[in-house]
């Protein structure tokens, strides 16, 4: 049996998930030249949404991407309500708006309008839920992050998270640490890093080339608020043979925690307070 895909928006249409819309021209394909934002709708209100317009918009403006101020905060709510009305997620769902630069040109491009598509999938709990299971990490050393203006943003061009995807289902492990051109922590293949170690929250600065994550930003704000110390930095990454805690964070998935590196096993109870925590925000 043919798979159904859920509707898509593309530039304000609805069009059915299979039916392609993009040519080999869209320079998406071709450079990876965009930007996107992983989102989640919780009860039906998209969560941290001022939050991912204000990243979006900066994204856009780094790569010089015309548009950014109709993509703000009413637009993210109102088209990610009118999928998810279309496709019948019951008001929990889980979104990828993807923002490319239209028309031709080589590297250069002849045009810096805006074009889009969001996607949509149905998530069975409204909930952040703590992974039951410890996650399995380990360090991918065959490429690094390099760290520009760039960095922070969640550009198109993934070919680095797409080689350490092929490494963790090489090793079989749950995700992968990435590390800097320098050599130190960065990020994983999907979320940001937290490290506990004395006593004290560490997570890579943005300095360091880290995703500028939304969930980063709240837990840091949820760990303060529980009179937890948090403290971004440069972090060694032989710091992970000493640390009594890691877990991992992004917007859809919330708070996960790591279970293992190598040899060291981990503890969970920040990760645990957080999650907790997490869910009772507005």
């Amino acid at each position: 049996m043919e798979k159904i895909y859920p509707m898509i928006l593309h530039n304000d249409e609805f069009y059915p998930g299979e039916q392609p819309l993009l040519t080999v021209h869209n320079r998406g394909f071709r450079y990876g030249d965009g930007i996107f934002e992983s989102m989640r709708m919780t009860d039906g209100k998209l969560r941290y949404a001022e939050a991912h317009a204000e990243r979006l918009k900066a994204g856009m403006k780094a790569l010089k991407i015309e548009g950014s101020a109709l993509m703000d905060e009413y637009f993210l709510r109102q088209k990610t309500a009118e999928l998810s009305k279309r496709n019948k997620f019951k008001d929990n769902a889980r979104f990828r708006l993807s923002v490319y630069r239209e028309g031709g040109g080589l590297y250069a491009p002849e045009s810096n309008k805006a074009g889009y598509i969001l996607e949509g999938t149905a998530l069975d709990t409204g909930t952040y839920e703590l992974n039951k299971k410890g996650l399995i990490l380990d360090v991918f050393q065959e490429m690094t992050k390099p760290v520009d203006k760039l960095s922070n943003h969640k550009t198109s061009s993934s070919l680095l998270y797409v080689m350490a995807g092929l490494y963790k289902k090489q090793h079989r492990l749950d995700e992968a640490f990435i590390l800097n051109q320098q050599g130190f922590l960065c990020e994983t293949i999907s979320s940001n890093v937290f490290v506990v170690y004395g006593s004290q929250v560490y997570t890579p600065a943005l300095s360091e080339g880290c995703i500028n994550g939304i969930m980063r930003r709240a837990v840091m704000d949820l760990a303060r608020a529980e009179g937890i110390a948090v403290i971004e930095a440069q972090i060694n990454p032989e710091v992970l043979n000493e640390a009594e805690e890691v877990f991992i964070t992004n917007a859809v998935g919330g708070i996960r925690w790591v279970m293992g590196y190598g040899r060291k096993r981990y503890f969970n109870e920040v990760s645990k307070t957080l999650s907790a925590r997490l869910n009772s925000r507005p």
